[in-house]
């Protein structure tokens, strides 16, 4: 079998770092960011000197039965002692008991797509624990992994780790063809999970308000991780009158998601919380502007041009009307349209690609194998 090519290199020998993650990281039905972010590392990593162990749990993550907690303690069991191990936060960081007295006798990194509190929609008792659980991990590890720069400063400050063992690698980007769009204007994109932390009620909210302008608009995304919130958002788009401009498409991939993506003149993000946000580089990939919330890491995924033009719109948060203002400036004003698409595509040519992050994730395993076993 060949071996992913870093930079016409490939290393003679390999480490080993097993990585557990969620079952369902290759389930086509559940596309995530945090899924296509781990299949990537374990292409990737080998570039880089690590051979990749994959151990896929089953389970409803981060709230597992018991099957599934035996499964995870069964497989961190029988790893040997001193292995390298990066673990899916995910997985690791709702269940304290069974990974911290690993922590002692593996070499852990916890990859943290998404803190687990900051679901959106959460009972707050319910946050609240998982937050106590988290820090509970997060604090037994050695080395922890966010995925971007503002996700790590959160994680330091949030629960108190020390700042040298928490290391922020972003997510890549694969460059693609620019997409040729439907009319330079009118067809918008919205690519995630239907749930209450993507916030696709208020992106309908919004559009409503702007029914006069010639958009339409297509939510790509599952719709199983949470049916009566999708129940809900059909609801309110049959009450607006929009079923015919407004698309739920449900979960794409490969072939169909690209279909997508070409079609698309504007890629819109309207989430409550995201560490960074890979949908918005996959559309500027494509050199596709963007319209999203100023929340979390999407700032840093949106990024700027080499020349300092900003390829987006970023909006406040929790604000539909925000959002309708952002869109009527983007269909109102055809200089802002220009402009934007130029810095698009000023930044697809400036993206870093996932050969970045598998060289900082193996930099961090590397400090695994000469760090002591100690506390984050």
């Amino acid at each position: 079998m060949s071996l992913p090519r870093n930079g016409g290199i490939i290393p003679m020998s390999l480490r080993s770092v097993h990585f557990v993650m969620p079952g369902a990281v290759d389930d086509p039905s559940a596309p995530s960011g945090g899924n296509a972010y781990d299949r990537r590392l374990c292409l990737d990593l080998p570039g880089f000197g690590w051979q990749v162990h994959r151990h896929p749990v089953p389970g409803a993550w981060p709230r597992p039965d018991t099957g599934a907690r035996t499964e995870l303690a069964r497989t961190l069991r029988e790893l040997p002692d001193g292995a390298a191990v990066l673990l899916d936060g995910l997985v690791a960081c709702g269940v304290p008991d069974i990974v911290v007295p690993e922590a002692e006798r593996l070499r852990m990194a916890v990859l943290v797509h998404l803190p687990l509190g900051d679901e959106t929609g959460l009972d707050p008792a319910v946050a609240t624990e998982l937050d106590a659980r988290e820090r509970a991990v997060l604090r037994a590890v050695p080395a922890v992994v966010a995925t971007s720069d503002w996700a790590a400063r959160r994680l330091v400050a949030h629960h108190g780790l020390a700042p040298e063992r928490v290391h922020a690698a972003a997510p890549g980007a694969d460059i693609a063809p620019l997409a040729p769009g439907t009319d330079g204007v009118s067809r918008l994109l919205c690519v995630a999970a239907v749930t209450p932390r993507k916030g696709q009620h208020r992106l309908v909210e919004a559009l409503a308000s702007v029914a006069d302008l010639p958009w339409s608009c297509a939510l790509v995304g599952s719709l199983g991780q949470d049916p009566g919130y999708v129940a809900r958002l059909r609801d309110l788009i049959r009450d607006h009158g929009l079923r015919d401009r407004l698309e739920l498409a449900g979960p794409r991939t490969g072939a169909a998601l690209d279909a997508h993506f070409a079609d698309a003149d504007l890629m819109v993000l309207t989430s409550y919380a995201e560490t960074y946000g890979m949908v918005v580089t996959e559309a500027l990939a494509r050199g596709i502007p963007v319209l999203a919330t100023d929340v979390g890491g999407l700032p840093e995924a949106v990024g700027r041009a080499p020349d300092g033009g900003m390829p987006g719109i970023l909006v406040p948060p929790d604000d539909p009307a925000a959002i309708a203002a952002g869109l009527r400036r983007w269909f109102g004003e055809a200089d802002e349209r220009r402009r934007l698409k130029a810095a698009a595509r000023g930044r697809r040519a400036a993206l870093g690609g996932w050969a970045s992050t598998a060289q900082g994730l193996a930099a961090v395993l590397r400090g695994l194998s000469t760090e002591p076993r100690r506390a984050a």
